[in-house]
């Protein structure tokens, strides 16, 4: 059985995500230890806040100190060069892991990508036992994080659930969206399933009720996410945003695939 969470460990508090969790969860549980590289501000009731490297392994096992729950938000969103990835994105994970096996915490709810499965055409359907298939050296990491999680959960006891978002914004910007987009209270609540929910590895993914939706996420609802957001409502508004580089417009992840392609898209299974 899962047990009560009462303490709250969110890295990457600063971001965009985890700025907007940070909000939502404020008063739901005893406390918010608050992690970021920066120095956070505006500290409320309720809240603790660590300034914290991730890749300083002590530094993340003592803001892993006493706490029930990890939402992992930190690292570097975007694709970079390796050395800006490897550092926050896979070495940070290894220590955000290691400090949950050994300080004892029930759980980390993590911000996986879809571009860790994006590398696929835009006209499959993927669910959450799709092979991993990252866009980029980004997605990879991702694709190393659900690895990692699946590891931690079936080996030292961390449960793990890991949430391919699509595009988190206030509302979908352009066609691609339509089908990957998902709202800051869909957000939301995705992670109150992860933090309640009575699971040892699951995968799911981080979308609103999308009608054109390229994930089939059942595993998500089956778990009790019941997203109130669907960004077919703004299909007149964007659906004819579309960009002008065909490899991006042919697979699921956009730029993220065509950025330094230089093979032949046709021979991509």
């Amino acid at each position: 059985m899962a047990r009560r969470i009462n303490r709250v460990l969110i890295t990457g508090a600063g971001g965009r995500i985890g700025g907007m969790l940070r909000t939502q969860l404020r008063g739901r549980y005893e406390r918010l230890i608050l992690s970021d590289i920066i120095p956070l501000k505006d500290i409320q009731p309720g809240e603790d806040v660590v300034t914290v490297d991730l890749k300083d392994g002590e530094a993340v096992r003592r803001a892993c100190r006493d706490v029930d729950a990890i939402i992992h938000c930190g690292g570097n969103p975007r694709e970079s060069p390796w050395p800006e990835i490897l550092e926050p994105n896979i070495i940070g994970s290894i220590n955000v892991w290691e400090a949950a096996r050994h300080e004892g915490v029930d759980r980390v709810v993590y911000a996986s990508s879809n571009h860790a499965i994006a590398f696929t055409r835009r006209s499959e359907m993927l669910d959450h036992r799709s092979a991993h298939r990252p866009d980029c050296r980004y997605g990879l990491s991702k694709a190393f994080m659900e690895d990692l999680a699946f590891l931690y959960a079936y080996k030292y006891g961390v449960r793990g659930f890991g949430m391919r978002i699509g595009s988190f914004t206030p509302r979908p910007v352009d066609a691609r969206a339509l089908s990957t987009w998902i709202s800051p209270r869909d957000m939301a609540q995705l992670v109150s399933v992860g933090l309640t929910a009575d699971y040892i590895h699951e995968i799911v993914f981080g979308i609103s009720r999308n009608k054109r939706a390229w994930w089939d996420n059942s595993n998500a609802y089956r778990l009790g996410y019941d997203p109130q957001d669907e960004a077919e409502a703004y299909a007149d508004e964007v659906g004819h945003i579309v960009g002008d580089d065909p490899i991006a417009e042919e697979f699921q992840g956009s730029r993220f695939v065509s950025m330094e392609f230089t093979a032949d898209p046709n021979d991509v299974p």
